[in-house]
């Protein structure tokens, strides 16, 4: 069977994002919330490619921000719910989002009481964002739990404030963790925060579960979420997965431009590691390439090159059963979910194209970016 992602219909380079697969991540997650009883909305700091949005709204309850022109987005593209977490708010920022937004948690309790009336004479749901100060994240750079984290207000200065206005709380510390991880930190959030549950209607326990991953275990997630709302019937309950929504759901297809050698041999291709999948490099984490092994398990090893001028933007060691060529599509796994979201135009090297892999395996591009694009982002 040929491998779709060689379709000539797709240019290089390209992000494509396989309809079928998101589906059934989608499927999944009505799956949770039918079992526990929990909404979910998609967080678009991690997926926001709105071409999809028709499908995603189909099973998601709405969408979660984290600046204005996310909660813009979710309310065009999605509606339903539009929830807003930001480390702190501008006065420009809640005139705007009090017309877009169902709910709203504050950073700190200064950001809240200084719009506090203009909140409460709207129609909009105050929450505040706790810090629960317990980490289950792997890497420091992705914990808001970390020491020093300026994310959420701790348990000691949470003692006599006035809640008073308060209809929520947010909790955010999980990044790719199990369902263990969700159920460690609900108990947690339960021993520092829970003599507070009584004065509020909701609560919403972030992102950074990956449910979609394979081998997660989905059950023990459901039971875990099904025994909090039994103890607290009177939370609505809210998750919001934003890599799990996208998770292995399409690939970032590029092709080799050149080959040098300097120690190792080095493909460099039409892409930038730095400019269009910098996860890669913050984490950092070495990407799945399609067909390819670990240094020397196949015969021939190669380092991948960006096309930018970045002396790093170079991605680890790969090998192939075969000698690459000038021309050759490599396929990076997974790039979908914080790739696009995180792009830049840095060097002016192409931006890749956006496209959708139909459930009937027809290719439809969606976006194609050109130097007006570039050139308008700066000025």
């Amino acid at each position: 069977m040929t491998d779709p992602m060689l379709n000539p219909a797709i240019p290089s380079p390209c992000y494509v994002c396989e309809e079928a697969k998101l589906e059934a991540n989608l499927q999944l997650m009505q799956r949770v919330q039918e079992q526990s009883g929990v909404e979910i909305i998609l967080a678009l700091k991690g997926f926001s490619m709105w071409s999809t949005f028709d499908l995603v709204k189909q099973y998601l309850q709405g969408s979660t921000a984290s600046a204005v022109w996310e909660a813009r987005l979710g309310k065009e593209e999605i509606g339903k719910q539009v929830h807003a977490f930001s480390p702190a708010y501008k006065p420009e920022d809640i005139d705007q989002l009090v017309e877009l937004v169902d709910h709203i948690s504050f950073n700190s309790l200064g950001q809240w009481q200084r719009y506090k009336q203009q909140i409460l004479r709207s129609s909009v749901s105050p929450g505040l964002r706790l810090n629960a100060e317990h980490r289950e994240a792997e890497t420091e750079l992705y914990d808001p739990s970390a020491p020093g984290s300026r994310f959420g207000i701790l348990a000691k200065d949470l003692v006599d404030a006035d809640l008073s206005g308060i209809e929520g709380f947010h909790i955010h510390n999980l990044c790719e963790c199990d369902s263990y991880a969700t159920e460690r930190t609900i108990l947690a959030v339960e021993k520092k925060f829970g003599q507070y549950f009584s004065q509020i209607k909701w609560i919403n326990f972030g992102g950074g579960h990956l449910m979609t991953k394979e081998g997660y275990d989905l059950d023990h997630l459901i039971a875990t979420l099904k025994a909090f709302k039994a103890r607290h019937p009177h939370l609505n309950v809210i998750l919001e997965p934003g890599s799990a929504v996208a998770w292995q759901t399409g690939p970032l297809v590029c092709e080799v431009i050149d080959i040098v050698e300097n120690r190792d041999k080095i493909a460099i291709v039409d892409m930038s590691a730095t400019a269009h999948m910098p996860d890669v490099l913050e984490m950092p984490y070495r990407p799945e390439v399609r067909g390819a092994g670990k240094a020397g398990e196949l015969a021939y090893t190669y380092r991948f090159g960006g096309n930018s001028c970045l002396t790093g933007d170079a991605i680890d060691l790969y090998s192939f059963d075969h000698e690459l060529h000038i021309g050759e599509r490599i396929i990076f796994e997974d790039m979908i979910h914080y790739t696009m979201v995180k792009t830049t135009f840095f060097n002016g090297v192409e931006h890749p194209s956006i496209g959708i892999l139909r459930k009937n395996g027809e290719f439809e591009l969606v976006r194609k970016f050109e130097y007006e694009d570039f050139k308008n982002k700066l000025s």
